[in-house]
């Protein structure tokens, strides 16, 4: 029987208004910059997820340039934090299942960056824990991300669902660790995994994942 409900953040719970393309094409643009494609900070995301900033994600790409990566890292940053916007209901969601739940954020990307958009969402006080890789020993996949969330809630990995949209970190990640996982599905992501207890579109979490979570008990 669940007693936690663990979330991820960026394209589960909250989506920028434009493409992150664009958003990266803006900030190097404004910075002077080269130009950087989405899969190449991607890659470079993920060879730094425990850091405090972006800046060694941008000093990776920017190797060679004169480029100043504390620059770009701020403008994408400031940008990023500006654009976001929750998925339709969640906020009510979040604070519903609150009531029956242990409910918390673990969150891959540099502390400045993630703490940013909790606090432009105004939802610093909406999870009983909240927690950034960048603050951590390891990022998700690895089980000691999703280990130090569920410590952080008090609840065994068994009695834990994860929910996320990313089928390597989110869910390859969270059920290694032995927590159920969720998949959300994205319009242009992959289709469903089958080591997710359950799938739902990006557009139905709100309405949806109650529902899933209480078929569990």
């Amino acid at each position: 029987m669940p007693r936690a409900v663990v979330f991820d953040l960026d394209y589960t719970l909250a989506v920028p208004r434009r493409d992150r393309a664009t958003i990266l094409a803006e900030a190097t643009a404004v910075t002077g910059a080269p130009t950087l494609t989405r899969d190449e900070y991607l890659a470079a995301h993920r060879r730094n997820l425990t850091t405090e900033t972006r800046e060694p994600i941008f000093a990776d790409l920017l190797a060679g340039s004169d480029a100043d990566p504390a620059a770009v890292a701020t403008a994408y940053r400031e940008t990023i934090a500006d654009d976001l916007e929750p998925v339709t209901g969640v906020e009510a969601m979040l604070s519903e299942i609150r009531g029956d739940y242990r409910v918390g954020l673990l969150t891959n990307g540099p502390v400045r960056a993630q703490r940013d958009k909790l606090e432009t969402l105004g939802w610093e006080d909406a999870f009983d824990a909240a927690l950034v890789t960048g603050e951590l020993e390891a990022g998700k996949p690895d089980p000691r991300a999703f280990e130090a969330i569920v410590g952080e809630l008090d609840v065994a990995p068994a009695d834990a669902v994860y929910v996320g949209d990313e089928v390597e970190a989110d869910v390859v990640g969270a059920t290694g660790a032995g927590l159920h996982a969720v998949q959300v599905l994205l319009e242009d992501g992959p289709g469903p995994d089958p080591r997710a207890i359950d799938h739902l579109e990006q557009t139905e979490l709100a309405t949806a994942l109650p529902e899933i979570v209480a078929a569990l008990e």
